[in-house]
């Protein structure tokens, strides 16, 4: 359901841009932020459910928090930078967009160091155990 109700507006923000179009033209950048915005509002709520679900799974199975929110900051990272991008990219700044994926790619890989050192650690204290 929640995925029939996201479609229904953005198929509401593409009228309403196609519309403006043809009318008022220097609205449509506007008109297309204001509808990604509500989408990613309407999809953040959604996920709030998932977060609580993976907080008790994490409790429950010992995986360290520091590397929950690693992740978590990695896919919200990535998230906002290609919302970014997509939106400076329909402004007709394709460039700047480019640009701001490879930084975002630069900032991801940065953001997983802490994640390679946990794995390092665990596959270090597992041949300490043979």
């Amino acid at each position: 359901m929640y995925v029939f109700r996201l479609c229904c507006i953005a198929v509401i923000t593409a009228v309403s841009a196609f519309i403006l179009k043809s009318h008022k033209s220097e609205l449509v950048p506007l008109c297309l932020t204001a509808g990604g915005i509500i989408m990613f509002l309407y999809v953040f709520d959604y996920l709030t459910e998932s977060v609580e679900f993976i907080k008790t799974f994490t409790q429950n199975t010992g995986i360290k928090n520091e590397i929950v929110r690693t992740v978590f900051k990695i896919v919200g990272i990535g998230f906002i930078v290609e919302l970014t991008a997509s939106s400076v990219k329909d402004l007709g700044f394709e460039g700047v967009s480019d640009k701001l994926v490879l930084c975002g790619k630069l900032i991801l890989f940065v953001a997983a160091i802490p994640i390679l050192s946990s794995t390092y650690q665990i596959i270090v204290s597992l041949i300490n155990l043979t």
